[in-house]
């Protein structure tokens, strides 16, 4: 990706207990931005968060399950950004709890690519 003027910053928030078809749904949003060709994604692990069902969610170390809330970035090209949604709508279709996908514009300042490092 090059630096431009025009860039989107796709934000998903999902909780790390969503899961799709018994995989994490933050592993098949990754999984899919890598073979749709966007530039990166990053996974967010929150310590502690509340969202549509006013449930409070926080890492305790008594508890079982660690629902905690998840946020997957990505940043690429408008085109680029906009066909990946339609690509992962339907993910979001099949999952019966909530989520939220948010979409803004956004100004590159530096974009340094690294090289792959090889494995011995």
């Amino acid at each position: 990706m090059e630096i431009s003027d025009e860039a989107r910053l796709l934000r998903i928030f999902v909780s790390s207990t969503d899961k799709f078809k018994h995989a994490p749904l933050y592993e098949v949003v990754v999984f899919a931005a890598k073979r749709y060709g966007l530039t990166g994604a990053t996974v967010l692990k929150g310590f502690m968060g509340f969202g549509a069902s006013s449930v409070v969610s926080s890492q305790n170390l008594w508890e079982i399950t660690e629902k905690l809330p998840i946020v997957i970035e990505i940043i690429d090209e408008p085109a680029k950004i906009e066909g990946f949604i339609e690509t992962i709508l339907p993910y979001f279709e099949k999952i019966p709890k909530g989520g939220l996908i948010t979409l803004e514009k956004v100004n590159i300042v530096l974009h340094k690519s690294g090289s792959r490092q090889r494995l011995l």
